[in-house]
């Protein structure tokens, strides 16, 4: 498939000799949801800002959309739209008023009809003629997106996307992001620190810390690679006196459940129909099989 975003060996130093990025290498396809995942201060926001040429690299190769960011910035911001963390909105202006000189900016045929369709559809029609400075932190996000993507960008770039916005707000803008990219295969690339978030809708995920590629890979991938051992956790009226039932390890119990350590999750389904054969089962779920667990184990082995 089609590369449309790529960088290539690339470093980035504000300071003489502290790389904030490390000799930095990944690509993605078209159409793809990627999270950049990282603590704080990992390099995820100078990687998108690279990325939309903002700041320019000192070493390495990026492409974004077939442009080089630092010799064709305007074709790449054509091609591109950004949220940031701050929205990057005026806020002695209306939301009105943003959208429509950011449509003109953008050189946006019919910015009227887009920026009223926009406005409708974020859910701020009845406050477009507010100043922004009066808006809520969750008014400020959505109008943040609308504002990105009034020229039907290509790409998406999404640093914190969810910084202030309370849990319903979070998902309503996440739900969003899956249906643009679903509808119109926008190549979507989300910055974030919340692991948790992006793990049910993102398709690749890169870990980067210090500004360096720690891994990446699908969820899958990674789950295969790094979660070798699972924890089973069972609700039954199984007792189980000593430290293990039928060769399987338990690690622990708690009124009506039991913890089960498995080499993997073939051995899932031996184990229940074990249980099954002397005790009902209410449920039974694998725990830790999350991103974070996973973000864990790569920084245990890789440090």
């Amino acid at each position: 498939m089609e590369n449309v975003v790529s960088m290539e060996k690339v470093n980035k130093a504000f300071l003489p000799g502290v790389r904030v990025i490390d000799n930095l290498s990944f690509s993605v396809q078209k159409g793809e949801i990627i999270g950049i995942l990282g603590p704080n201060g990992a390099g995820k926001t100078t990687t998108i800002r690279l990325l939309n040429g903002v700041i320019y690299p000192d070493a390495g190769e990026i492409r974004v959309a077939g442009f080089d960011p630092v010799a064709a910035g305007d074709e790449v911001r054509k091609r591109c739209g950004v949220l940031t963390e701050s929205a990057g909105l005026y806020e002695h202006m209306t939301a009105r008023e943003n959208l429509l000189f950011f449509a003109e900016l953008y050189g946006v045929t019919e910015p009227v009809q887009q920026a009223e369709r926009l406005l409708a559809e974020f859910g701020l029609a009845e406050a477009a003629r507010k100043k922004v400075g009066t808006f809520s932190t969750g008014m400020k996000k959505r109008l943040g997106i609308a504002k990105a993507l009034l020229h039907n960008p290509e790409i998406l770039f999404l640093d914190e996307p969810t910084t202030g916005l309370d849990p319903e707000g979070s998902r309503d803008l996440l739900n969003y992001i899956t249906e643009l990219n679903r509808e119109y295969r926008v190549t979507i690339l989300l910055a974030t620190h919340l692991l948790k978030q992006v793990q049910d809708f993102g398709h690749r995920f890169l870990f980067i810390e210090k500004g360096r590629l720690l891994e990446s890979g699908s969820f899958a991938e990674l789950e295969a690679k790094y979660l070798r051992e699972i924890t089973l956790k069972v609700e039954t009226g199984l007792a189980v006196p000593g430290d293990e039932f039928a060769g399987f390890p338990v690690v622990k119990k708690d009124h009506g459940y039991l913890w089960f350590r498995l080499e993997n999750k073939d051995a899932v389904p031996r184990l229940l129909e074990k249980v099954l054969a002397v005790a009902p089962v209410y449920s039974a779920v694998i725990t830790g099989r999350d991103l974070e667990t996973i973000y864990f184990k790569i920084r245990e082995e890789k440090q």
